[in-house]
């Protein structure tokens, strides 16, 4: 019988699996619908912020989401295939003839009168099958994109992810660059924090570079000194 669903320490375990390169049995629980008590494999967990239905599962030929309550991890020595879901179709009972006979006590018919005779009614009861709830499979669609644009220490850096996929590490961008992307964001309170930063950077490099000039005025003044005292 299918279990209750996976536990959160479960789904730790399964993640950890898929990273070593395993791919965990599982088997699917009732709420799974007609597939419960069939047997899958975790190929893939999906970002579970995006959608409670965070489990890829390999069954037969497809790749199916499912919520951790809807599989459960398969006991010890359960078969390796996968199987293929098999919806049987319950038979009706086949129809039962109706005897005829001639009571014995019915007396001597003329001839002009019919042999009157009786038939056992037997009522047929047709077998139904039971219905099954089914569940409706979401197709799988894309995971989620998320493009991050950051500033720290100083620099500006990008980086993008899509589901638990890293598409890009964070990178520098130059400060133009970056202030061309915060203006495709039509948000003003970002606009007026990049024009803070911005205002603050350009404040350093004044300083520093009054402080570089400075401290190049003081080498001139050195070096004319010493070619006169040469």
């Amino acid at each position: 019988m299918a279990g209750q669903g996976l536990s959160t320490d479960e789904v730790q375990g399964i993640r950890e699996a898929l990273a070593a390169g395993r791919k965990p049995k599982v088997v699917f629980t009732a709420s799974a619908g007609q597939v419960a008590g069939q047997l899958g494999q975790v190929v893939e967990l999906t970002d579970p912020a995006v959608s409670d239905e965070f489990v890829v599962v390999r069954f037969g030929r497809d790749e199916l989401p499912f919520s951790p309550a809807d599989v459960a991890m398969a006991p010890r020595g359960a078969g390796r295939r996968v199987v293929e879901p098999k919806v049987e179709a319950v038979e009706p009972a086949p129809e039962v003839v109706a005897p005829e006979f001639v009571l014995d006590r019915v007396p001597q018919p003329r001839r002009e009168e019919p042999v009157q005779r009786e038939e056992s009614k037997v009522e047929t009861v047709e077998a139904k099958p039971a219905r099954r709830a089914v569940k409706v499979v979401k197709p799988k669609g894309p995971a989620g994109l998320t493009v991050t644009l950051a500033y720290a220490e100083g620099e500006w850096t990008v980086a993008a992810q899509q589901g638990g996929k890293v598409l890009a590490k964070p990178y520098v961008l130059k400060p133009a660059e970056a202030l061309r992307m915060v203006a495709l964001v039509d948000v003003p309170g970002v606009h007026e924090a990049v024009e803070q930063i911005l205002a603050a950077e350009r404040s350093e490099a004044e300083r520093q570079a009054e402080k570089l000039r400075a401290e190049l005025a003081e080498i001139e003044a050195r070096l004319a000194e010493l070619r006169e005292a040469g």
